[in-house]
């Protein structure tokens, strides 16, 4: 009910009382009617009339604490703000309730196994459990299918080189055992490792894989939202029909991640209608111009999107000739298989998207903005999401808003720094408005399609 109707009928509901004296009061003036009626009726008047005063003294004090109630309710429903006005600004969140859950201080679980490549002679290294002594790979029963596993466990696409290097080049640095690793299953290593005290081979495995995740090394720009170029260089826009639909972020040379909302309704005759700019931040029409954009080839996204529930919201994009790599068109680092991020790690989200909830103002220049991850136990609680992030989704942004994705942002990244390397966390997806209070961005965790987006690449 709107808060005109709670204010009358607090004011009508005292008045209402009146009707029932009134019918009292009639009814003893007709019982005064002839001389009998007149006698007892004059008794009775008379009493009636004391009965009347005290009914009426009573009554009036009845009516008079209706109305202070009724003035005290409709003035407390003038004060309460309407449905209308407890959405919050992007600028006032001093009326707003925040969501007091707290982030789990990690959701990651121990690993047993740890890969690197060393970075002074790119040697694959292991460290078992909580042992401190990194391990080298045995060249025994190795072969380049379990190079493509190590370096996907590591966030990189593919293989680059390997090579099997001897002992007596590699020096006395490795006397605590040595790794062999076998693997039967296509796309795991778990379980697929063994200790040697020895390396029978005398050679150790080093390792090159796909280069990506790196950036120019720019200033930053002090209290300023727009990204230079080369910042963010495997973000890339998507235009439909000459028009920036969606952001996405570059894989490989010919490959591009994106959002399946954004093009699940284009179907193949449209394909070509697709087109994609990279090293590009700003998209006017002057400067798209000078850009020869990449036509589209094939559009694949993931088989088990929900458009109602948003679950799986992934595509894929093949462009019809590669990208020339430079330093503003880069790949970004999938992330590795047990990618789990904590509650409150950093990271940074860029795009063309609107700047304001409204719809208006769609900027020319790419913006970007750090969000901290929010754990999945406290996006998923009453005060938020209330059960709606699947384990295909992750959440990060503030508590209060003002700092999100909007619409145009879609299918754009999610990045996240691990040491030296960006990867690719999150993809834009969906969200309750933007940068609402309490109503964080929800993207779709990449972490968890990594064996579709490499079986996608590999089939087609």
């Amino acid at each position: 009910m709107s808060l005109d109707g709670d204010a009358l009928s607090v004011i009508e509901n005292p008045v209402a009382v009146t009707h029932p004296f009134h019918s009292e009061t009639t009814a003893g003036v007709a019982a005064s009617k002839g001389v009998q009626g007149w006698l007892k009726g004059t008794r009775y008047t008379t009493h009636a009339h004391r009965l009347v005063r005290l009914l009426a003294a009573v009554c009036a004090v009845g009516l008079l604490g209706g109305l202070l109630v009724g003035v005290w309710f409709l003035v407390k429903l003038l004060l309460r703000p309407s449905s209308s006005q407890t959405a919050v600004g992007l600028g006032d969140t001093k009326e707003t309730s925040f969501c007091n859950v707290t982030d789990d201080v990690s959701v990651s679980h121990p690993r047993k196994v740890f890969y690197r490549i060393s970075p002074e002679n790119s040697l694959l290294e292991i460290q078992l459990g909580k042992l401190h002594s990194w391990l080298p790979v045995c060249s025994e029963r190795w072969n380049s299918s379990l190079g493509t596993l190590v370096c996907r466990q590591l966030g990189y696409l593919r293989l680059t080189r390997h090579k099997g290097v001897n002992l007596t080049d590699v020096g006395p640095n490795y006397t605590d055992g040595f790794i062999q690793i076998t693997s039967k299953q296509k796309s795991s290593l778990e379980n697929m490792w063994h200790f040697r005290e020895r390396c029978i081979t005398g050679k150790v495995i080093a390792l090159q894989c796909f280069e990506c995740g790196a950036r120019a090394k720019l200033p930053r720009i002090i209290g300023g939202v727009e990204a230079p170029l080369g910042r963010w260089p495997w973000q890339v826009s998507l235009y439909y029909s000459n028009r920036h639909t969606c952001g996405g972020s570059i894989i490989t040379s010919q490959w591009i991640v994106t959002a399946a909302h954004c093009v699940h309704n284009y179907r193949l005759p449209q394909v070509s209608s697709w087109v994609v700019y990279a090293g590009i931040v700003t998209r006017s029409s002057a400067k798209i111009a000078q850009h020869a954009g990449y036509v589209v080839e094939k559009i694949i996204y993931n088989e088990n999107y929900n458009h109602r529930s948003h679950d799986s919201d992934i595509a894929l994009m093949k462009l019809q000739r590669p990208l020339n790599f430079s330093d503003t068109i880069r790949p970004i680092c999938l992330p590795p298989y047990d990618y789990d991020l904590p509650g409150g790690k950093q990271c940074w989200i860029s795009g063309w998207g609107y700047t304001r909830p409204d719809g208006v103002h769609s900027p020319d220049t790419l913006k970007e903005a750090p969000v901290p991850i929010i754990s999945t136990k406290k996006c998923n609680s009453s005060c938020m999401y209330n059960g709606e992030i699947t384990p295909r989704m992750l959440c990060a942004g503030y508590t209060e808003g003002k700092v999100d994705a909007c619409q145009g942002d879609s299918g754009g990244p999610l990045v996240c720094q691990d040491e030296n390397l960006w990867r690719l966390a999150g993809v834009v997806s969906w969200g309750t408005g933007c940068a609402e209070p309490n109503h964080p961005g929800v993207y779709s965790k990449v972490a968890e399609f990594l064996d579709w987006i490499y079986d996608m690449i590999e089939n087609y």
